[in-house]
């Protein structure tokens, strides 16, 4: 089984504010997490972080740490009643980067009686803060056993991917090139990590393409529609025969992926986000790219994104045609959004009457057809010109963008971009800080949920 552990930016820094105290002696913290419970993969996402407090350590020493497992009394029952993980989070003052045999002893004892209070054999696990804040972990199963944690993410203006070294990690040929220009470190960061794409059309189909080259482990392609003549002239890889069979776009880009022969493992979901099936699918990815027009889906994946703690990069695409034959306008922007922190909406990129109306649109077309026609509700959707280069532009632009936050390599910090973008008419670049958004106050609660019933807690996901 796979296990990872997720946490945005915030709860590192409490854990480390905490952790590494500067009196240099160990100290230890508690956080209930949501999870993430698939077939081979389990996610913990971080949503409340308990310190305990340094004078409820019996020992307290730089190399030494005993503190009364009582505590958690308090945390137990509410872990029990919403189905949270329990992480315990220690420091190591001294930079021992492994885990003692004191830790060993003192693991065993504490989830057994864990396992023993919640009654379940999901996951639970235990972390180590160095004093350079990065961290490493492993998980307990229900019979004490120990094993390392596949990948710690920290979500934040840069993120941060902690993974075990493995001797036989070694990577492939082709991605020689990348690690020349990111770094051995990146590269083989690329080669562990699961990316999701929603949407494999114009900015989609140039992502996919990237990523695969990049030498990404794994991609999740979303998308529900078939390929139309129409999008001959940008999808990457599609053919005349493709729409004389009426391929779904997912299979197209699966197939010409797989004969990359790069070694992409692709899991291809022909179906619209809004699904049980797609929705458990992205949620199980480090990485999400939304490639969609609209509001409905863009606002579904940043929920997602935020119960989930993933990363989510927006690409937009907008061209306006002046009516005679010519296009009078040429823009796009990619929005980095963090969980926590401001959103498509705060940000006034989609509105929630264009969520209402594509809900209507796909669920009840009659109706929203019916309040269209008596002026109830404005028209989505609608066709506007698209050009490959200019969605290649862009595309490039927000898989640059993913770049730059594991690998950062720009001389301005990250904090500058969460949105960044240009004019190709006016010529001009714009950007914008986190700062400039307010915080999204109805997506912040949701922070680190995980599963839940009905999934996003959204009645439409219920089975």
């Amino acid at each position: 089984m796979t296990v990872k552990i997720r946490m945005n930016d915030e709860q590192h820094g409490q854990l480390k504010s905490h952790l590494l105290h500067p009196d240099g002696k160990e100290a230890v913290a508690i956080a209930l997490c949501g999870r993430r419970s698939g077939n081979n993969t389990h996610c913990l996402l971080i949503r409340e972080v308990h310190p305990i407090p340094y004078g409820d350590c019996e020992i307290r020493e730089s190399e030494l740490l005993c503190w009364k497992t009582s505590l958690l009394e308090d945390l137990l029952p509410k872990a029990m009643q919403d189905n949270m993980a329990i992480v315990k989070i220690h420091s190591h003052p001294s930079g021992y980067a492994e885990f003692s045999v004191t830790d060993d002893a003192s693991d065993r004892d504490l989830f057994s009686s864990i396992y023993g209070w919640l009654d379940d054999d999901y996951p639970h696990a235990s972390m180590v803060m160095l004093p350079d804040g990065k961290m490493f972990g492993r998980h307990v199963d229900l019979d004490g056993n120990f094993y390392p944690l596949d990948l710690i993410s920290v979500i934040g203006d840069d993120i941060y991917h902690c993974f075990p070294e493995i001797e036989e990690d070694l990577l492939p040929e082709f991605t020689i090139r990348n690690s020349q220009a990111l770094g051995m470190g990146t590269a083989r960061l690329l080669n562990r990590l699961s990316i999701a794409v929603v949407g494999c059309s114009g900015t989609g189909s140039p992502v996919i393409e990237q990523l695969a080259r990049l030498g990404v482990q794994k991609l999740v392609l979303v998308d529900p529609d078939p390929i139309e003549e129409k999008n001959l002239n940008r999808i990457i890889n599609s053919r005349m025969s493709d729409v004389d069979q009426e391929r779904k776009k997912v299979d197209i880009l699966d197939s010409a992926i797989k004969q990359m022969g790069l070694g992409t493992k692709l899991e291809a979901i022909s179906e619209n986000i809004c699904t049980t099936r797609a929705v458990e699918a992205v949620a199980e990815c480090d990485i999400i790219f939304g490639c969609m027009d609209g509001s409905e889906g863009r606002h579904l994946l940043n929920r997602l994104a935020t119960y989930y703690q993933i990363p989510y990069f927006d690409v937009g695409v907008k061209l306006e045609a002046d009516g005679k034959g010519n296009i009078s306008q040429i823009c796009g922007s990619v929005n980095y959004l963090q969980p926590g922190k401001s959103s498509l909406l705060s940000r006034n990129i989609i509105t929630l009457e264009g969520i209402e109306a594509e809900g209507m649109m796909r669920t009840n077309p009659e109706l929203h057809e019916k309040q269209y026609k008596e002026k109830y509700i404005k028209g989505v959707n609608v066709d506007s010109p698209a050009v490959i280069s200019i969605n290649m532009h862009y595309a490039s632009m927000a898989v640059m963008e993913f770049l730059a936050r594991i690998h950062q390599f720009r001389d301005d910090t990250n904090n500058c971009f969460a949105q960044y973008g240009s004019s190709l008419t006016q010529s001009r670049i714009f950007y914008f800080s986190e700062s400039e958004f307010e915080q999204c106050m109805a997506l912040i609660k949701h922070v680190g949920k995980g599963d839940r019933s009905p999934l996003l807690d959204m009645p439409t996901l219920s089975d």
